[in-house]
């Protein structure tokens, strides 16, 4: 039988690319995609890519979340907004939740009402996704870097951490800003929440779980690009280990992860865009390590990962829906 599906916020980049996943997905079948600004209009208006791909309309309501009749509820909407729907709209208890924004990532924030939000990244959380009523999806830059550091803090070897990350337009979401115009990106980057970025919190969570130890110290600069698309990161620390030795750590560390790779030559971004993949590559020098990963930050930092959740908590294979090719040159 399908899962049946309902979006809240589908306009959005993040909607819109899950809409393009799940109207392929060969499990799924879309009961509605609710958008406030965009109620009654062809989907295929908003989302132009999706002209001959669906005749759907955006919901005038989501009542069939209320009542039950879906599966599962993905929520795409601004950081904030989730807890605030969730607060005002009692959601059927046995309709699934996925949470695309930051309101449920952290410990702290994890539980509203009865619902308790599990932190949806499978390379960390793989078996507790697996039975989870509610998931909180990672952000697209806690995402990137965690997968890079993951091992490390499994082995232990985790103590300061110096990141440096660029991420396309597309990560500050649809609404335009100042730093969002094309004529400010173009030809353009710049720093910006240096050390304060909102993913570190979640970032923090995820070491500490896997190292036992809050002595992890990410200091974190991120970049606004002039791209639409991909996050690059490249996380450096003091080891001593040898560089083959780091290698085979997170060869095995990965090894039953579907999306997540290794590799020894130089990554780049577009070995990535459009697919719900991470690379990673580690670089030595004397006693320092680097390690660069890259992932689509609409993809594998959000709604790609949100449907491998999905197929996670559904017990379908992961990879489902997801056999995504690379944009290409």
């Amino acid at each position: 039988m399908a899962i049946k599906v309902g979006i809240i916020g589908g306009a959005g980049y993040t909607g819109g690319e899950l809409l393009r996943l799940l109207i392929h997905h060969p499990q799924v079948q879309i009961m509605f995609a609710h958008s406030n600004s965009n109620a009654g209009k062809p989907i295929a208006t908003v989302h132009q890519d999706l002209v001959g791909d669906t005749n759907l309309l955006f919901a005038t309501d989501y009542a069939a979340a209320i009542t039950g009749a879906i599966d599962v509820l993905f929520l795409c909407l601004g950081h904030g907004e989730s807890r605030k729907f969730l607060t005002s709209n009692v959601i059927a208890e046995n309709v699934k939740i996925i949470d695309l924004a930051n309101d449920f990532r952290l410990a702290k924030d994890a539980v509203i009402g009865n619902r308790k939000f599990v932190y949806g990244l499978p390379e960390l959380n793989y078996e507790a996704i697996k039975t989870a009523q509610n998931i909180a999806n990672p952000g697209c830059f806690a995402t990137t870097i965690q997968l890079g550091l993951l091992p490390l803090a499994k082995a232990g070897l985790l103590k300061d951490v110096y990141t440096t990350g660029i991420t396309g337009s597309t990560g500050a979401g649809q609404s335009l800003s100042a730093t969002s115009h094309f004529s400010w990106r173009a030809n353009n980057i710049q720093a910006y929440k240096t050390l304060t970025h909102q993913h570190l919190g979640e970032i923090g969570e995820s070491l500490q779980q896997l190292q036992g130890s809050a002595g992890v110290a990410v200091n974190f600069v991120p970049w606004r690009g002039d791209f639409t698309r991909g996050i690059f990161v490249s996380s450096q620390m003091h080891c001593d280990w040898t560089l083959d030795a780091l290698n085979n750590l997170y060869q095995e560390y990965y090894s039953k992860h579907r999306f997540t790779h290794v590799i020894k030559e130089a990554v780049f971004m577009k070995q990535v865009i459009n697919t719900n993949k991470c690379l990673i590559q580690l670089e030595k020098t004397d006693n320092q390590l680097v390690v660069h990963a890259v992932t689509d930050n609409l993809l594998k930092g959000a709604s790609g990962q949100a449907v491998q959740n999905m197929n996670l908590v559904f017990g379908l294979e992961e990879t489902t829906g997801l056999q995504l090719k690379p944009a290409g040159f």
